[in-house]
């Protein structure tokens, strides 16, 4: 069975233990689809010179933020890691393995809602976020075997992410940051990855909701890897303030 693809907009950390929409919205989700194997995650919080894989069995909890409450850190998501489908990722990417990386938020404050049980092994395939969306894109596509060997593959990021013009309290989003999440919707409808992937000449609104690039790459890992003829379906499409939550489900 081919399995889907994914880019989930995970937003605030505190989306892993809070029952809200967003989290209601990956358990539901999780359900769904058909049960992976093993997840391959590539994350905004894990970049790198170069392409690593984690390759360790039994990877840490990593809580890489800071002020928020005591029980967002007492989190502890314990799924195995898979050191071979991390080899496999290796052979199919040119990555190098890491063997003691963990999980990051970007990967386990998404799980944590779709597998609680934490028995679906996963892996982390790290971005070298100096490089172009176009060399992304491409390294990308090397990994569209493992949809037929029962790996889920998720991108785990957000499409407008710029912290620092946040507005905290009412939510209300800026203008430019509603265009540009409208924006890349269109283009994903339209099928038109080569502009999603030069997303530096989108302009100005692009400029402003992807100040920095580790939270929109991971789009285009899922992006990658739609097939011909395959649906591209869109949802959380919410933006709050200067961060959009939309999401992305292929071939599911």
């Amino acid at each position: 069975m081919r399995m889907p693809v994914l880019f989930l907009g995970h937003g605030s950390p505190m989306n892993a233990i809070e029952e809200n929409d967003f989290h209601r919205s990956w358990r539901a989700l999780a359900q769904r689809l058909p049960r992976p194997k093993a997840v391959l995650c590539v994350s905004a919080h894990w970049e790198t010179r170069g392409v690593f894989a984690g390759a360790t069995a039994q990877p840490e909890t990593i809580h890489d933020f800071y002020g928020f409450p005591k029980a967002l850190f007492d989190v502890q998501y314990r799924a195995s890691g898979e050191p071979a489908l991390a080899r496999r990722a290796a052979e199919l990417t040119g990555a190098r393995l890491d063997p003691e990386r963990g999980l990051d938020h970007g990967s386990w404050g998404v799980l944590i809602a779709m597998y609680p049980d934490a028995t679906v092994p996963v892996v982390q395939l790290s971005l070298d976020s100096a490089q172009p969306g176009a060399w992304h894109y491409a390294l990308a596509k090397k990994l569209a075997p493992l949809r037929d060997e029962g790996i889920l593959v998720l991108g785990s990021g957000n499409i407008v992410h710029n912290l620092g013009v946040w507005r905290p309290g009412d939510g209300r989003p800026y203008d430019w940051a509603l265009r540009f999440d409208a924006e890349v919707r269109r283009r994903i409808d339209a099928g038109d990855h080569a502009a999603l992937a030069d997303y530096p000449a989108l302009g100005n609104d692009a400029s402003m909701s992807i100040p920095t690039p580790e939270h929109y790459l991971p789009l285009l890992y899922a992006l990658a890897l739609q097939e011909k003829g395959e649906e591209a379906i869109c949802f959380n499409d919410k933006v709050m303030t200067s961060i959009s939550m939309t999401s992305v489900v292929i071939g599911g």
